[in-house]
């Protein structure tokens, strides 16, 4: 007698999807903002799915901070925490504030003060709600660059004077 294995599926095995926290999300029939990570760029896309079928409505990358005037010879640092931030505050600078948003992480690490819990504090600072634990979300030193050895919080700081009003600094403290 012979016993079938059940074996899970293609982008199950290469860790490309969770089927069952995809599934979760679908059901929610809310508007998903993805965060995904590549080696050198943080991309965010506003995603609508209707019958299982996903359509992009937005999208923005970290690669636009140069056009912000984040310098050109830091675009190594274009996925560094601060970026993260910035790209996702520009993000929510796209969205209507009124709707309801679902974040998606999609397979990678929810880890404590990453990245990309820097990019849902940007979200969060540009006046998206979302709801997300405090201790989650990197401190403000940060956020603003003060932790690099280049003392980016200068170029922070202009970036988020050009991004224009609707940042909450004071929401942090």
């Amino acid at each position: 007698m012979t016993h079938l294995i059940k074996i899970p599926r293609k982008r199950r095995r290469k860790n490309k999807t969770d089927y069952k926290s995809r599934f979760s999300l679908l059901k929610s029939s809310a508007k998903r903002i993805v965060v995904r990570r590549t080696n050198r760029y943080v991309l965010l896309q506003l995603v609508e799915t209707i019958e299982a079928q996903d359509k992009i409505l937005r999208g923005i990358s970290s690669k636009q901070l140069i056009e912000n005037g984040w310098d050109a010879k830091l675009s190594g640092s274009l996925k560094s925490i601060p970026a993260c931030y910035l790209t996702g505050m520009s993000f929510a600078k796209l969205l209507d504030k009124k709707e309801r948003y679902i974040v998606d992480l999609g397979m990678a690490r929810n880890v404590k003060g990453s990245r990309l819990f820097a990019v849902i504090n940007g979200l969060i600072d540009g006046g998206v709600e979302i709801k997300v634990k405090k201790e989650s979300l990197p401190p403000q030193e940060k956020l603003e660059g003060k932790h690099t050895k280049k003392g980016i919080d200068a170029l922070i700081k202009k970036i988020k004077a050009k991004l224009g009003p609707g940042v909450k600094d004071e929401q942090r403290k």
